[in-house]
């Protein structure tokens, strides 16, 4: 199915002399770029200019029903500016897999009580310290925590834990 994509990159150039081998390199990169990430290349786009003594490289790719994603390099070497401008669209979709991938809900309950630490405490008797467990509501933030005693099978220590 990729190498069917090989057929919607272009890669064109305003006042440089391209040759056979730069757009080759050029789509075989970005085939495995994309193989790496998504694997589902709508179209892609690189065009190469010269400006003075630098060559800059733009690259767009469109994979799926992503936004389009776009990067852009000047450099004294048209390989080095297309590489580099690749590198910052692999950073785009490498972020836009990991958002898509991290869409799970948090637990609040648990990360509350995972924040809370028990507020150590010491008895007037001895020098044993014991933990003092506190409950917050999830909603508002209570001005003083209150104390909760926690037996051996109560929901709280449960909770706790």
């Amino acid at each position: 199915m990729l190498e069917n994509a090989a057929r919607s990159i272009f890669v064109q150039s305003s006042n440089v002399d391209l040759g056979d081998v730069l757009p080759q390199y050029a789509r075989a990169s970005i085939l495995q770029t994309v193989r790496k990430y998504f694997g589902r290349l709508e179209s892609s786009s690189v065009h190469f200019n010269r400006e003075g003594p630098l060559y800059k490289c733009t690259v767009t790719i469109q994979v799926g029903t992503l936004k389009t994603m776009s990067g852009e390099a000047q450099l004294k070497d048209a390989y080095a500016a297309f590489r580099s401008a690749l590198e910052k669209v692999a950073k785009q979709l490498r972020r836009a897999k990991r958002e898509l991938r991290e869409d799970k809900a948090t637990r609040i309950d648990k990360d509350i009580a995972l924040a809370e630490r028990p507020i150590l405490r010491r008895k007037a008797a001895s020098s044993v310290r014991q933990p003092v467990h506190t409950i917050t509501h999830l909603v508002e933030v209570a001005r003083e925590p209150t104390p909760v005693e926690l037996d051996q099978d109560s929901p709280y220590r449960i909770a706790a834990e």
